[in-house]
């Protein structure tokens, strides 16, 4: 029979250091992939993607205008966007929908735009669902001229439960700049 020393029997049953270090970085893992997926870090992907989006339309619009020698514009909307042109055989602005990429887009869910003209803020109206085809819609906010010419403006994503921001913003040129909603507001001190 063996007799058993204190200490010296058989594996007690405790955990190593090593299986614990395995738990704690598995743990880690988890929680930095959770943060990230939540966006507690300020980075808002959707918002990114849709102030991505917003800004290679309006490239493209800006190249066709100038190829085209033809007006169009952008419409901005309270829950939306779409793309115009102006007619010049009927002389208005018409929606520019016989193409897919620039058809009309919502935006996500619990997200709403900004619009700053002239460093004022425009106040977003929906067009009337009920106007004939004998009524002109309204302008666009944001108009790219044949010349190349652009309208100056600031467009701002914004989801208010989290006061993530992402925004395009254009010169009279039409040259864009992007803000992610991971960078701090630059007109904001701190």
């Amino acid at each position: 029979m063996r007799s058993h020393v204190a200490g010296f029997g058989p594996r007690s049953r405790g955990f190593t250091l090593v299986e614990i270090l395995v738990v704690v970085v598995i743990m880690a893992v988890v929680i930095s992939m959770a943060v990230l997926s939540i966006g507690v870090t300020g980075h808002d992907s959707q918002l990114d993607q849709e102030d991505l989006r917003i800004q290679g339309l309006l490239s493209l619009l800006h190249d066709r205008a100038t190829l085209e020698g033809r007006d169009f514009g952008m419409r901005v909307l309270p829950t939306g966007y779409e793309f115009v042109y102006y007619d010049t055989r009927r002389a208005r602005w018409q929606r520019l929908d016989q193409e897919r990429e620039f058809r009309h887009r919502d935006l996500p869910k619990g997200v709403s735009f900004q619009l700053e003209l002239d460093s004022q803020v425009v106040v977003l109206k929906p067009i009337d669902p009920n106007l004939t085809d004998d009524t002109a819609p309204p302008p666009p906010q944001i108009a790219i001229a044949a010349s190349g010419d652009a309208t100056p403006f600031r467009l701002t994503l914004l989801r208010p439960e989290t006061a993530a921001r992402a925004s395009v913003s254009s010169d009279t040129t039409g040259k864009l700049t992007v803000q992610s909603s991971d960078h701090p507001n630059p007109e904001k001190k701190t």
